[in-house]
């Protein structure tokens, strides 16, 4: 999702403004390459949603235009996913976001590549702005990530001196991040008839943070060792000739 700026201006010549969506501009829906791309954008989410970690003034959305007004000509472009710390107000339905006027500037933005030759990101650092220009120059978001999911490879970038710098991961392959408080890093298994690699978080310990079903899983497990353990005593008071529906009060 783009508009296209007909002049090129060298970054010093930029004059940035934060303004609302104008009423009579019509956000185009950036095409969605495959149908992978929702399912990794919704798995990021969830596992964050199930652990407590989504507060009401956070902004998490998927595909979602982010707006800036750049030499007076308005600009919308869409992450595949965007993570915004504190909006000014809680908005059911938002059509896109503007930081500065409406809340923070987004903490991060991720892209996820399609299998396609495509133009998801650009690394064009130049003016008109691609995405990369948008996110490091207008935006200034501090952290970009890039992740190809049907070989794994994760770019993690950090804005430094207004230049992203790519960065390297942890003995674990992880990044921590110091504004989520987890660590995001890859994770190769099935999700909803999907198999390949997804985007995952872990917390300061090392704990994998659940998606529902495995929590599901994880209760399921739980309950049957509970069952095996009360069979077992039961077994053991048997064997010791105590009834263990009559056994005396505590």
């Amino acid at each position: 999702m783009a508009t296209q700026l007909s002049q090129a201006k060298s970054p010093t010549e930029l004059v940035i403004s934060w303004e609302a969506l104008p009423k009579d501009f019509q956000l185009e829906d950036e095409p969605v390459e495959n149908t992978g791309q929702p399912l990794l954008a919704g798995a990021l989410r969830e596992s964050l949603e199930i652990s407590g970690f989504i507060q009401p003034q956070m902004l998490i959305a998927s595909n979602f235009g982010l707006c800036a007004t750049v030499n007076e000509q308005f600009i919308a472009k869409a992450p595949d996913w965007v993570y915004v710390p504190s909006v000014n107000e809680v908005v059911g339905n938002r059509k896109s976001y503007t930081p500065n006027l409406e809340g923070d500037i987004p903490a991060i933005a991720i892209e996820f590549l399609s299998d396609t030759e495509g133009g998801e990101y650009s690394v064009k650092r130049t003016y008109p702005p691609g995405k990369w220009f948008f996110y490091e120059q207008i935006l200034q978001i501090p952290i970009y990530v890039i992740f190809e999911p049907y070989g794994g490879l994760l770019e993690y970038y950090q804005l430094e001196n207004k230049r992203y710098e790519l960065k390297q991961s942890d003995e674990n392959g992880r990044h921590w991040i110091d504004v989520v408080g987890l660590f995001l890093g890859t994770w190769q298994g099935i999700k909803e008839g999907r198999t390949g690699y997804w985007l995952r978080w872990w917390d300061r310990d090392g704990n994998l943070l659940p998606w529902a079903v495995e929590q599901i899983e994880q209760e399921r497990q739980r309950t049957e060792q509970e069952r095996q353990q009360k069979q077992r005593l039961i077994a053991y008071l048997q064997s010791q000739g105590i009834d263990p529906n009559n056994l005396p009060p505590f």
